[in-house]
C-alpha cells in the first residue's frame, strides 16, 4: 500500500502528504456513484475534516508480487493534516458497530 500510496503522490503532488485510497466497498462511496462520496460522508467532511476532498486517481499496480503492473483507477481522499486523515478513516473505514441488542436480562 505505501508504494501505491508514493506513486500517487508522485504522479500527483496536489494531493499532499496526507492521503488514503478508498476500498472499492468503501461505505463512505456513493452506491449509485462510486466516483463520488454519499451524503452522509460529504456532510461529516464538511463538519469534521474541512478542505479534506475526494480525487479520482489512476496508478500502476501489480495483480501480485512480480505480476505485470497495470493501469487501475482509484478513488483517494486527500487530507491536510495527519489528525484529518485519522479521523476520517476512524469514523469511515471501521466497520460499523452493530446495533445494541436487548439481553434476555434486559428484558
Amino acid at each position: 500500500m505505501i508504494d501505491i500510496i508514493q506513486g500517487l503522490q508522485q504522479r500527483n503532488p496536489t494531493l499532499g502528504s496526507y492521503v488514503l485510497v478508498l476500498r472499492s466497498d468503501s461505505r463512505a462511496r456513493d452506491p449509485s456513484d462510486p466516483a463520488r462520496l454519499c451524503a452522509e460522508a460529504e456532510a461529516w467532511i464538511a463538519e469534521k475534516t474541512p478542505g479534506a476532498r475526494l480525487s479520482q486517481e489512476t496508478v500502476l499496480i501489480a495483480p501480485y508480487p512480480g505480476g505485470m503492473p497495470a493501469e487501475r483507477s482509484v478513488s483517494v481522499m486527500a487530507f491536510k493534516d495527519a489528525m484529518q486523515l485519522a479521523a476520517f478513516a476512524t469514523a469511515w473505514t471501521a466497520e460499523p458497530e452493530p446495533d445494541d441488542e436487548p439481553t434476555p436480562e434486559a428484558e
